[in-house]
């Protein structure tokens, strides 16, 4: 069979050609079922929409594609400047996909847009993985542990990340010790809350449900989470661990307001090292994760990709405590 066209498609959903447009592109006028079964005629058929008019395999665009769901936060600005100016030292234009859902993701990954993938995306699923891992589209995954022939992953190691902070945290001997999550679906989150975990159990220690807070990587997630604990009066924690710098600052805004003293009453620890916890009052202490160095080494993974010089694999970078004055007062700034 052929390459499959939007006609083909059209023809055997039984709906018009501009009607399965509005559909691969989430246009509201058509109709959730209609949709749903123009989605499923397409991924039967193996459609993949050519969104430039032309085959990657014969035609290389000499660009780089980021594909996100968000770019809010200092990781994403760090992240997507770096990567910009590693692409242009080989040579390559880099462009922004922001998607929200996995059939605006997989339109853009399969459209031949660019010459390859840099990927942090939660809707992407196995499926969808597959398909990528199925046409041999070059790709490098920063949220996740997956690689084949075109396929790598430059991930942080956030497992050992979270035994590193939690093993520092237990150092001190705190009565109570509280975790802020982050975003769930996130890979780093999962990793540091399960490292968090785990250190916690190796040393019989439990921890109670009330002191697992719902930061979602935010600030003001963080900051809500940890008033509405303090307005319940349980015991404080002597120590809080919090998966990223923005929801460990977080907390600490609320319990400076609240008169509390860091860290002679409560030590306060995140993961990233953004340049705001360096600067914060207590300075942060973190663990720095290294965002321009997953930058650079996706870039380099890709370029191997590109020219076949190397099959996929995985890449994962250990963090480094970086202590300050938020766990221990006679810390310098770094």
């Amino acid at each position: 069979m052929g390459k499959v066209t939007i006609k083909d498609v059209a023809r055997e959903a039984g709906v018009s050609i501009s009607t399965v447009s509005n559909a691969l592109n989430g246009v509201d006028v058509v109709l959730p079922e209609t949709k749903a079964h123009i989605l499923e005629v397409a991924d039967r058929l193996h459609y993949i929409p050519n969104m430039n008019g032309r085959n990657l395999k014969t035609k290389a665009t000499k660009t780089i594609g980021l594909l996100v769901t968000s770019l809010k936060g200092p990781y994403f600005g760090i992240l997507a400047d770096t990567l910009f100016w590693e692409c242009k030292k080989n040579g390559y234009d880099f462009n922004i996909f922001v998607t929200w859902d996995s059939q605006s993701a997989m339109n853009n990954v399969l459209g031949n847009r660019v010459d390859g993938w840099i990927i942090l995306d939660n809707d992407i699923q196995k499926t969808e993985e597959n398909r990528i891992f199925a046409y041999e589209i070059p790709t490098v995954f920063l949220d996740r542990e997956s690689s084949g022939e075109k396929a790598s992953s430059v991930v942080f190691d956030s497992y050992h990340d979270g035994v590193m902070a939690t093993e520092y945290l237990l150092q001190k001997k705190p009565q109570k010790i509280a975790f802020v999550q982050g975003v769930w679906n996130n890979y780093d989150a999962r990793q540091r809350y399960q490292g968090f975990m785990d250190t916690l159990a190796r040393h019989d220690m439990e921890i109670e449900s009330e002191y697992i807070l719902n930061g979602s990587f935010e600030r003001y997630t963080a900051h809500d989470a940890m008033q509405e604990f303090l307005q319940k009066k349980r015991p404080i924690p002597n120590a809080i661990f919090a998966a990223n710098d923005l929801s460990a600052i977080g907390c600490m805004d609320v319990l400076l307001e609240a008169g509390y003293h860091i860290p002679e009453d409560i030590i306060v620890m995140g993961v990233d090292d953004i340049e705001l916890g360096e600067w914060y009052r207590p300075a942060l202490t973190t663990i720095r994760t290294g965002i321009e160095k997953q930058a650079v080494v996706a870039v380099e993974k890709m370029m191997t990709l590109l020219t076949g010089e190397a099959k996929g694999d995985i890449t994962k970078i250990q963090g480094t405590l970086i202590e300050r004055q938020s766990t221990n007062k006679n810390a310098g700034a770094d």
